[in-house]
């Protein structure tokens, strides 16, 4: 039997604890994603779970076809409880081995799984940093996912398009580590803070 690359597994648990222990006082604290508020970051990290989930499942459909930049995501009542079991079914499509192979699609664009693969890492570390800063929480990914990230966003440094989809590169010193390159490779800052 085939392995799939990366177990998505222990990345999307650091996620539920981080989103576990926000509190409903921090749900309007700003985040590092300049138009979303927590409870907006949460609602992006739960839209993008599921779309991702199918996208591995190769279940094509409305939550797959949605571009993310249609509407400022959010959550709903149960978020609390429905975010861990997506987050877990996000884990268990990825793997399946045949989740990393053929074409799928996700935010209205089709690509090879591998590359979908790859963008949900990112989603899933990036967006995870988000959360802790903006929550004031400490940030140990998974680290291979955290490798996986930085090789996928150094992969896209040298694309011009890229600026539309991360934003500008922010310069960090090459012996920061490899988290805070990341983060600066994803158009952020390191040292943000609310």
């Amino acid at each position: 039997m085939t392995v799939p690359p990366l177990d998505l597994g222990p990345q999307t648990r650091v996620i539920a604890l981080l989103a576990e222990a926000v509190t409903d006082d921090q749900l309007g604290n700003s985040t590092p994603c300049p138009k979303y508020a927590v409870h907006h970051l949460l609602g992006h990290i739960l839209g993008l779970s599921v779309a991702f989930r199918d996208a591995a499942r190769k279940d094509l459909g409305p939550t797959t076809d949605t571009p993310p930049t249609d509407s400022v995501p959010d959550i709903g009542p149960g978020w609390r409880e429905e975010l861990p079991k997506v987050l877990d079914e996000l884990a268990e499509a990825w793997r399946d081995p045949a989740a990393w192979t053929g074409m799928t699609r996700a935010g209205g664009v089709d690509l090879p799984g591998e590359i979908a693969a790859a963008v949900v890492i990112d989603e899933l570390v990036v967006h995870g940093w988000d959360l802790a800063r903006a929550t004031g929480q400490a940030y140990d990914p998974d680290p291979a996912a955290l490798q996986a990230c930085y090789g996928f966003l150094q992969a896209s440094a040298e694309d011009p398009s890229r600026d539309a989809i991360f934003g500008p590169i922010v310069p960090v010193p090459q012996d920061a580590s490899l988290l805070d390159r990341a983060i600066g490779l994803s158009g952020r800052n390191p040292g943000w803070t609310p």
